[in-house]
């Protein structure tokens, strides 16, 4: 039985396949990317939607989530690092027609996910109170709001390890279409939910929803992740049974020690770069509760402007990795070079259109002056820079394709740790400049992340397969 529904899912693995290696690389970039961009697109809108409700909740609440997700993302780089090194390992697979090898590596990379969320919700969960307070010196004004979004959304970092390990697979064997779907129908859940979380619902004297505040928005976006998994999963079974695996610990140890070597440095530069992000919030924070709300309206609008950026270059690691997979390393460098070229021009034009709309967008979240004229300095330093950071994402996914992640991992680790925090350190301290310092910071670690990125894309060099 299981190889019928084996030939049946090479049949439609193969065709997935042919399209990625034949057909024109700018329409087949935009093919795969496109329902990744309108996933992140309804992902952006669903964290504006946070942002607006609970703008109208307190004057700087809607800060919160902010505070957190650099530790969130801390927690959860290990299963981002296996999940880059999977999807190395099977696109590269499926480009050479291993497909029963394929099989076995979503038995074990699906499995190790699931144990591997679980365990880090509770470590989230414990350590997040101390790193909010003593690390991160969030002010008191929002310290309570954090504490209280970080309890629930620590169960969204089990939903998303579960959620990611299949997203990963769907996406190395061409099939981006149904974790976007699932994604899209998750965050305008997210989006519905919000209002009533936060604010409660009432028919009469009977309370329906209690109001919950903060936390309220944080269930929102548990609730819509559950319903999101139990899609993909629905859409797993009944399209692609092959891949329908059960949870084991039976884990072949070559496997895991290829997706750690190939996952390390990813997962290290994740685990970086948040830490990085918790000493940026430090050094944001010393200023104050209303420059941490400023920046977090700010980071919404770098948001929108990125969105073009994110599912593209999940593509990218597909292409390049079935390319290198198939042995046509002159493809692979074709990709990844116009991908460049695309992707910088479409993130530089909306980013131009976000400087231009930045007032009217500022305004919607606040009629205090001192955050809204901080909110509108920090976009006016950072939207011209996104296209070179754009470029900087291009080369880390073709790093993820191929499986050779260590030198963009360096530039990323350059990026924040000496970029934006020593320097924005000495810039804003030692310098006297205050909050310009730390804008100026971030832009100028933009440009330099995809200065240094592009001779190693056009070198080529990481056109070897590691499987």
């Amino acid at each position: 039985m299981w190889r019928t529904e084996m030939q049946k899912d090479s049949l439609l693995i193969d065709k997935y396949r042919d399209k990625i290696l034949n057909g024109p690389i700018g329409r087949t970039l935009f093919w795969l990317g496109l329902p990744l961009m309108v996933v992140q697109l309804v992902n952006v809108s669903y964290n504006v939607a946070d942002t607006y409700w609970l703008s109208r909740y307190s004057e700087v609440a809607y800060a919160a989530p902010r505070q957190i997700w650099p530790f969130f993302m801390i927690v959860s780089a290990f299963t981002h690092g296996l999940s880059t090194a999977n999807t190395a390992i099977i696109s590269q697979a499926i480009g050479a027609r291993e497909y029963e090898y394929a099989r076995r590596i979503i038995s074990y990379f699906a499995s190790t996910m699931l144990l591997t969320g679980f365990s880090l919700s509770l470590l989230f969960l414990a350590l997040g109170p101390y790193v909010y307070k003593y690390l991160m010196t969030t002010p008191q004004e929002i310290y309570g709001y954090t504490v209280e979004y970080s309890r629930v959304i620590s169960l969204d970092l089990l939903l998303s390890s579960v959620y990611l390990s299949y997203s990963t697979v769907l996406q190395a064997i061409g099939d981006t279409r149904t974790p976007s779907r699932a994604g899209v129908l998750s965050s305008l859940l997210n989006i519905v939910l919000d209002p009533f979380f936060i604010f409660g619902v009432r028919a009469g004297d009977l309370v329906v929803i209690p109001s919950l505040g903060v936390a309220g928005a944080a269930w929102a976006t548990v609730v819509s992740r559950f319903v999101g998994v139990l899609v993909i999963l629905r859409v797993i079974t009944g399209k692609y049974p092959f891949m329908i695996v059960r949870p084991s610990l039976s884990i072949e140890r070559s496997w895991l020690l290829k997706s750690i070597s190939i996952g390390a440095p990813v997962s290290l530069m994740m685990a970086s770069n948040s830490l990085a992000f918790i000493f940026q919030n430090r050094l944001v924070n010393s200023f104050g509760a209303y420059v941490a709300a400023a920046a977090a309206i700010g980071f919404v609008l770098m948001d929108l402007a990125d969105a073009a950026l994110w599912g593209l270059t999940m593509a990218i690691a597909t292409m390049v990795g079935q390319a290198i997979g198939a042995g046509l390393g002159r493809r692979a460098r074709d990709v990844a070079k116009n991908s460049m070229l695309y992707i910088g021009a479409s993130v530089f034009a909306g980013s131009m259109l976000i400087l231009a709309l930045r007032g009217h967008f500022i305004s919607v979240f606040t009629s205090v002056p001192s955050i809204f004229n901080e909110a509108d300095k920090f976009i006016t330093y950072l939207a011209p820079t996104l296209a070179l950071f754009a470029v900087f994402f291009v080369g880390m996914s073709v790093g993820r394709g191929s499986g050779h992640t260590l030198y963009p991992t360096l530039v990323g680790v350059f990026r924040l740790w000496v970029i934006r925090i020593l320097v924005g350190y000495i810039l804003a301290f030692k310098l006297a400049m205050g909050t310009t310092g730390l804008w100026l910071s971030m832009s100028l670690s933009n440009l330099f992340a995809g200065l240094l990125i592009v001779p190693w894309i056009l070198r080529g060099g990481w056109t070897k397969r590691v499987t």
